[in-house]
C-alpha cells in the first residue's frame, strides 16, 4: 500500500464517511493541531523524566489518537465505530494534577515558560493544547463535536501547565515568576 493516495492534490480531502472537505476545514484544523499536539507529547515523553509521567503521556497520546478520530469524522456521515473518550479519562488528568500539586509550592505568582528544554516542550504542548481547543470549540458552534473532547483539552492543557512545574521542581529547576513592572 502506497503512503501517497494524490486525492489531496487538489486541496481537498476526505472525512471519516467520505465527505470531501477543503484542507483548510475547521474539522481539519481541529484534528490536524490535535495530531501535533500529539507529537509534542511524544517529544515530552522522549525526555529523562519520570517513569510515571511517560506512561501517563503515552495515555494521553492514546486519548488524543480517540479524539482525532472523533474529530476527522463526518458527524452525519460517518458509519464507522470510532473509539470512545471517557470520564474517567479526564478524572485521570485531575487525579494526576492533584497528585502532582502535592508537593509544589502554592502558586502566587504566573510562570514564564522556560528553565529546561521538558519544561519549555511541556509549555509549547500547552500552547498547542490551547489552540486546539480554541479550533474546536469553533467547530462545535458550527457542528457536532462530543463535549468531551473540549472538556479533555481544557483539561489537558492545565495538566501540562502542571507537568512542566512538576518536572522542573524534580529536576530542582527555579520557576520563572513573571513579577510585572509597576
Amino acid at each position: 500500500m502506497k503512503i501517497y493516495t494524490k486525492t489531496g492534490d487538489s486541496g481537498q480531502t476526505s472525512l471519516i464517511g467520505g465527505t470531501r472537505v477543503a484542507k483548510h476545514h475547521l474539522r481539519i484544523e481541529s484534528y490536524g493541531t490535535v495530531d501535533e499536539l500529539n507529537s509534542w507529547i511524544g517529544l515530552i515523553r522522549d525526555q529523562s523524566i519520570a517513569g510515571h509521567h511517560q506512561d501517563v503521556l503515552k495515555q494521553i497520546q492514546d486519548r488524543l489518537f480517540t479524539i482525532g478520530a472523533s474529530l476527522a469524522s463526518d458527524p452525519e456521515r460517518s458509519k464507522m465505530v470510532i473509539p470512545d473518550l471517557y470520564d474517567t479519562d479526564v478524572d485521570l488528568l485531575e487525579h494526576e494534577m492533584d497528585s502532582m500539586n502535592e508537593n509544589l509550592p502554592e502558586l502566587k505568582h504566573f510562570i514564564l515558560p522556560g528553565g529546561s528544554n521538558v519544561v519549555s516542550y511541556c509549555h509549547l504542548a500547552r500552547c498547542v493544547c490551547r489552540r486546539a481547543e480554541r479550533i474546536t470549540v469553533h467547530l462545535a458552534e458550527e457542528s457536532k463535536v462530543d463535549e468531551k473532547v473540549i472538556k479533555y483539552l481544557n483539561r489537558l492543557s492545565d495538566y501540562l501547565f502542571t507537568l512542566a512545574r512538576k518536572v522542573g521542581a524534580d529536576a530542582q529547576i527555579a520557576e520563572n515568576q513573571w513579577l510585572p513592572r509597576v
